[in-house]
């Protein structure tokens, strides 16, 4: 494992389109099938990373409270699956299954996905607003595995305020760390 900072694509950035395969259903959507009316949440995560472990169940709350706000939530995993099999789609799912995820979990098979986001870590976070703007990316909140702060997805939900409000969003955004995405 390498801990890794997410790159912070510029504020304003215009969310790259995509149509990738939902490893729960095996359905194929497009950014703008799951786009949600007042924003947008993707997050690239994967199944064994340990920083991914320690937020699922943060993840799953949030895209619960944050649904019915106009907010919908899209987990992409572009690991390699090669030198990292329990990232295959099959476990994907597993992992969805296990943690109650309500959104799609999308998998990337050439990575092209995560390049064009500039991802690099796992969990790395990205909120769009209506318009498919990038407001945020960054950190779910300050807790690590074995930090002791509390998983409350402070960040992101403050993010997600703001849109849902109508302000200007004037916290620091802190690059998420984590896991670097696994390259093929």
């Amino acid at each position: 494992m390498s801990l890794t900072p997410s790159n912070m694509l510029p504020l304003g950035t215009t969310a790259p389109e995509f149509t990738l395969q939902d490893t729960i259903s095996g359905n194929n959507y497009s950014l703008n099938e799951l786009k949600g009316i007042k924003a947008t949440v993707i997050m690239f995560i994967c199944n064994h990373c340990p920083f991914v472990k320690h937020v699922n169940p943060q993840l799953a709350q949030l895209a619960r409270d944050y649904k019915s706000k106009g907010v919908n939530y899209i987990a992409i995993s572009s690991n390699d699956t090669e030198n990292y099999p329990e990232d295959a789609p099959i476990h994907l799912k597993q992992q969805a299954i296990d943690n109650d995820f309500k959104f799609p979990y999308l998998y990337d098979q050439t990575q092209a996905v995560a390049k064009a986001y500039d991802a690099a870590c796992t969990p790395d976070f990205y909120v769009f607003d209506a318009e498919l703007k990038l407001v945020y990316r960054g950190q779910l909140d300050d807790s690590r595995p074995g930090n002791g702060k509390p998983l409350n997805g402070s960040d992101l939900r403050y993010a997600l305020d703001c849109i849902i409000e109508q302000k200007e969003n004037t916290q620091t955004q802190k690059p998420s760390m984590g896991c670097n995405i696994k390259w093929k």
